[in-house]
């Protein structure tokens, strides 16, 4: 497998996608793969890498989302590993690859996951994803007009394909957060 490291993976996605906002997405997807590779004993750049691409083409391809970032990570020669995965994560909603390794699993819980949380932290006192708990990730969940964007029926079917409850993967993907929460402007007042 050839490795796309971590700067021409940058320099592809901001080619592409231009919005703070998407930006920022990828980099807190990064950070929370990157957080689940290290405690599964992975490679944490492989991980954080497929997580800042996995929307390569949402941006400016909306309605082909998945199927023209296969395309544009072809012409660049980036290895199957890294499209798999991304083509993995709009399983049942703009593709039919089905995720099977750990990281694709991962890639697939956590991406609508971390819109949930970047919104809940947007809402909060100190804007900050450092002081953020659990339980009121678990709250703002169940209210299903808050975020009303976020498909939490792709969250609950990842953690049972990861064989993870809700709780420690919501704990574990703020945790990865919380290691960039400065680069995706999450650091609040704290």
């Amino acid at each position: 497998m050839e490795k796309l490291s971590r700067e021409k993976g940058w320099e592809l996605l901001c080619e592409y996608t231009k919005t703070p906002a998407l930006r920022k997405h990828a980099l807190a997807v990064e950070a929370a793969m990157a957080h689940f590779a290290r405690i599964n004993g992975e490679d944490e750049e492989l991980w954080g890498v497929v997580g800042l691409l996995h929307d390569l083409d949402y941006e400016k391809y909306p309605d082909e989302h998945c199927h023209k970032a296969e395309e544009i990570m072809r012409e660049q020669g980036i290895d199957e590993v890294y499209i798999r995965a991304m083509k993995s994560h709009g399983y049942g909603i703009c593709t039919d690859v089905k995720p099977e390794s750990q990281m694709e699993k991962v890639l697939f819980t956590i991406d609508e996951l971390t819109g949930l949380i970047n919104a809940l932290c947007l809402m909060r006192p100190s804007k900050s994803v450092l002081d953020l708990e659990v339980k009121s990730v678990k709250k703002k969940f169940k209210d299903k007009s808050f975020a009303a964007g976020v498909n939490r029926e792709v969250i609950i079917n990842g953690c049972e394909v990861l064989g993870m409850d809700l709780d420690e993967v919501i704990r574990e993907t703020i945790e990865g957060m919380k290691e960039k929460a400065e680069e995706i402007g999450l650091k609040g007042t704290l």
